[in-house]
């Protein structure tokens, strides 16, 4: 299975963050901004953005005299075995449940796993209702969004792979089942914009979602609400999208 090469905003986002951790963990004492937009050659402006957004999520602490040393979520994130795993569900768990309440919707990881999708986490509650799987996510991927998402992602073989496995069947009166139409439709797709799911998926639920690919592991954040919040979809999907740096950062560590 072949990637697709456009990297995504998120994507330039981890990347600079990933060079700032770099220059923090070299500096056991601690380290200033002044010095690590030094080290990394990023602007003033766009480092103290990362440094907040590090700092919010535990990846670096501010120390007293004004410097950033390596945060606790670092620290568990890099540890080995069990514990590092059960450190990173418990980190995407809780920025899944801020992201929710960010969106005021149901938000999902998938990932693309041996050639399926698969939803990894979710956090959905009473105001958040997740969507009703009528139809397996795996055999979805033409009409949802995080289906649709994660083939954006593939190259033309992988998704004709996936598709001579999985048929485009018509699930709502919605659904795009002509396999050319829809690579088209994926073709087009924006690296930066939301991948959006207008009922095509199930009846009454609109999705959108955003890629989060981290090195050859394919993957999406997503989000889904009833069809009676979809005039906040967008301005929700375009939240998502400002919110998937911390998702795919901690799975990029």
């Amino acid at each position: 299975m072949a990637l697709k090469p456009e990297p995504t905003a998120p994507f330039h986002s981890v990347q600079h963050a990933l060079r700032v951790l770099e220059c923090v963990a070299k500096h056991g004492g601690g380290v200033t901004d002044v010095e690590i937009a030094r080290g990394t050659g990023l602007p003033v402006g766009h480092l103290a953005h990362l440094l907040r957004m590090l700092t919010r999520e535990g990846y670096v602490e501010q120390v007293a005299d004004g410097a950033y040393t390596v945060g606790e979520s670092l620290v568990l994130l890099g540890s080995a075995g069990d514990r590092g795993q059960a450190a990173l569900s418990a980190k995407l768990q809780r920025t899944l449940t801020e992201i929710r309440d960010s969106v005021g919707a149901a938000v999902y990881i998938s990932r693309y796993i041996d050639g399926e999708v698969n939803i990894t986490q979710y956090a959905d509650g009473p105001r958040a209702p997740k969507v009703n799987e009528w139809v397996d996510f795996k055999a979805a991927a033409h009409a949802s969004a995080v289906g649709k998402c994660l083939l954006t992602q593939l190259d033309h073989n992988g998704r004709r792979d996936h598709l001579a496995r999985h048929k485009t069947a018509r699930l709502t009166s919605r659904t795009i089942t002509n396999e050319k139409i829809l690579f088209t439709r994926l073709d087009n797709q924006p690296a930066t914009v939301p991948v959006l799911d207008l009922q095509e998926y199930a009846v009454g639920t609109v999705c959108a979602a955003v890629p989060i690919t981290a090195g050859k592991a394919v993957g999406c954040l997503a989000l889904s609400m009833p069809i009676e919040h979809a005039h906040r979809l967008r301005q929700a999907a375009d939240t998502l999208n400002r919110k998937a740096a911390p998702v795919l950062l901690s799975l990029a560590i």
